[in-house]
């Protein structure tokens, strides 16, 4: 069995277009979408689109990201709570409320936040953020004992997160693993390239892959430009070259 995991899509079609087919040549069986589809890209409709097309089909097993819950509950008190830390990203949200229609935030409103999954013997705890928050970081620098605690009541093998956009993985005293499968749409690597995981599972031992796929950001970039909400370029200059999370 080889289980791909995505995350934060940030309705980048051009780079999912790049990574689905990317699953596609590994002949994945499997594809766990750990959320937030659509804030912030160049488009958000048309990436919410693609996975409500998905929601019947057994290939694809999705989660709720924390900016997801944003659109779907979004009110002037949410917009407000994230301009004070950062001003862009909340002119972006408003701009995505009203670009969705309600049956695509309806959509993101029926998510589950948590799912758990299993292949060959092997539990999976599907997140997007921690198993305690959809919002908190599980980065490289993490401490071990910071993602010991995060996973104390935790019953699978493995969980799998994202929301940091960037990758990277532990192995735990209590033989728990975590891995943060980085971002699709908006990755915060050294390269700007999409980033996935894909997990070999067999007689109940798993083999996690980071795989780093190149697409056309300059066209997102471009696209997500076009958008002349506040803020917008700054953000599709993150697409070409990564600085920080939040603006």
């Amino acid at each position: 069995m080889k289980i791909a995991v995505i995350s934060d899509i940030h309705g980048n079609m051009e780079a999912l277009n790049a990574v689905m087919e990317d699953i596609r040549k590994r002949e994945c069986q499997r594809i766990f979408v750990l959320g937030d589809y659509a804030m912030a890209g160049p488009e958000p409709a048309e990436t919410v689109e693609y996975f409500m097309r998905k929601r019947n089909n057994p290939l694809f097993t999705m989660i709720q990201g924390n900016t997801d819950l944003m659109i779907a509950d979004y009110t002037e008190e949410i917009y407000n709570s994230v301009k004070e830390k950062a001003p862009i990203m909340a002119m972006a949200l408003k701009t995505d409320v009203k670009v969705l229609s309600p049956e695509e935030k309806q959509f993101l409103k029926e998510l589950p936040i948590q799912l758990e999954a299993a292949e060959e013997g092997v539990k999976f705890l599907l997140v997007h953020g921690s198993p305690r928050k959809n919002n908190e970081d599980i980065l490289p620098a993490t401490p071990m004992e910071e993602v010991e605690k995060t996973i104390a009541n935790v019953d699978a093998d493995v969980v799998l997160c994202g929301h940091t956009h960037i990758p990277c993985g532990f192995q735990t005293s209590t033989r728990k693993t975590v891995i943060n499968v980085g971002s699709v749409g908006r990755p915060f690597t050294p390269e700007p390239k999409s980033c996935y995981l894909t997990i070999k599972v067999e007689a109940g031992k798993c083999v996690f892959e980071h795989h780093f796929v190149a697409y056309d950001n300059e066209r997102a970039a471009e696209k997500l430009k076009k958008r002349e909400f506040f803020g917008a370029d700054k953000l599709a200059a993150m697409l070409l070259n990564p600085r920080e999370r939040h603006f």
